[in-house]
């Protein structure tokens, strides 16, 4: 099932620990890291959002 939201919490919390593993230094870094974690299992929207606030955290 697409953005079950309980899938999506666990998918942002794996990509948010490999993010903050590798310490990226740009979005498209943690996008890249977003895009491998999801595989295609989050809609655009929702991909976004993850990406958006992984970054706000380890882009500090």
């Amino acid at each position: 099932m697409r953005n079950d939201p309980a899938r999506v919490r666990q998918l942002h919390l794996i990509a948010a620990a490999r993010a903050a593993a590798v310490r990226p230094t740009t979005e498209q870094q943690v996008s890249d890291i977003v895009r491998v974690t999801t595989d295609d299992e989050v809609d655009t929207r929702t991909f976004r959002a993850i990406v958006a606030d992984i970054s706000a955290d380890v882009l500090r």
